[in-house]
């Protein structure tokens, strides 16, 4: 899965995909209408490969946590998160990662999490089929006993 082209734009709705480049702007897509247009420098821009939530345990990459919430409920999260209350999201929320950072992390952080999860499942953007990268220890001895 691969969101490194997948962006969020700062005072826009939304989620939108790179799709050019231009002199001094990237050009988007959005997501949700198809309408293409420049987004400059000044356009505080975040891939969605570069987000991550707080957690007990330190930071979770984004891509985990959709990772997570596909792995207990697959394409259909059941409810809207628009019209959830806060207190729900948060509940919902801690059933896929339980170890959130309730203080640091808000209700509105955990409603544009499943806004994007669906906007990003309807668009087909969300591959699991690849297996996460894990790194065994057998890997990490071959690699010191090569520098040796």
């Amino acid at each position: 899965m691969d969101l490194t082209k997948i962006v969020s734009l700062s005072g826009k709705p939304g989620l939108y995909k790179v799709t050019g480049q231009g002199k001094q702007s990237v050009v988007v897509e959005s997501l949700i209408d198809g309408k293409r247009f420049p987004a400059f420098s000044h356009d505080r821009m975040s891939s969605l490969q570069e987000i991550s939530m707080y957690t007990q345990n330190g930071d979770r990459p984004l891509k985990e946590i959709f990772r997570a919430i596909h792995d207990k409920v697959g394409g259909e999260i059941g409810f809207d998160p628009k019209k959830a209350s806060n207190d729900e999201l948060k509940t919902i929320f801690a059933g896929f990662v339980p170890d959130y950072d309730a203080d640091a992390v808000y209700a509105s952080d955990i409603r544009k999490v499943f806004v994007w999860y669906v906007l990003l499942m309807e668009k087909e953007l969300l591959d699991f089929s690849e297996e996460p990268e894990v790194i065994s220890s057998e890997t990490d001895e071959a690699v010191g006993e090569a520098e040796a």
